[in-house]
């Protein structure tokens, strides 16, 4: 009997205390253009006290899904639970989507395709659609000039190469992390709006003295003002 295959792309959510959007986020993963079997989601669910597990729980097959979750004793943190998912997966390429968010039906298929038949392209983001919390329009991004630390498709290795997140930044992982990896690698823009990035009360952007905290960190390791 021959093993299965691993899939080739891994999209990975980290959810703290989303029991509100990460139904959302899971319904816009689980329909995708892209064929099922090219892809797995990985929810690491980071501590969470609401009813976040009961959540996923929902989008879960006991006996055969392409859902898989891991459970953190206690709140690590994103970074953390990020890691712990790069470790987890078997994928060639990987991509982040946050909890709260949710993207379009091509997001996989155009990322994959782009990065497919661009050779040069180490890591490919696409634009976002900032939007609120009833999903309407607020204005549309362009990641090259306001980037996010989710809808960039990486190539797994070259995470490894650079170490991986570091789980001391507990903000702002996500522009530390593009600093070590824009040493080596490139990203390319893909010009199209296949992510929908939230915007509400419980935005972690929102926490300003820890948002200043961090920055400081990434001034100090980094040598930037």
């Amino acid at each position: 009997m021959s093993l299965s295959k691993a899939p080739r792309i891994a999209v990975i959510v980290a959810a703290y205390n989303q029991e509100r959007y990460i139904g959302r986020c899971l319904r816009s993963l689980l329909h995708q253009t892209l064929p099922q079997s090219e892809y797995e989601i990985i929810i690491v669910n980071d501590g969470s006290n609401d009813l976040t597990g009961f959540a996923v729980s929902q989008f879960c097959d006991p006996f055969e899904s392409m859902v898989k979750v891991i459970e953190n004793k206690g709140n690590l943190g994103l970074p953390a639970s990020l890691n712990k998912a790069l470790r987890h997966t078997e994928a060639e390429l990987v991509v982040r989507v946050d909890a709260d968010d949710y993207v379009n039906v091509n997001f996989l298929h155009f990322l994959t395709f782009y990065l497919d038949n661009n050779l040069a392209a180490d890591a490919v983001a696409c634009d976002y659609f900032l939007v609120d919390d009833h999903e309407n329009v607020l204005s549309r991004c362009d990641s090259s000039v306001e980037p996010i630390g989710c809808a960039i498709l990486f190539k797994k290795n070259d995470l490894f190469d650079i170490g991986l997140y570091d789980e001391s930044f507990l903000a702002n992982e996500d522009k530390e992390l593009m600093i070590r990896f824009g040493k080596k690698f490139n990203v390319s823009h893909l010009d199209v709006p296949l992510y929908r990035y939230r915007r509400h009360d419980n935005n972690m952007t929102n926490d300003e003295e820890r948002m200043k905290k961090f920055h400081s960190a990434l001034q100090s390791k980094h040598k930037f003002r």
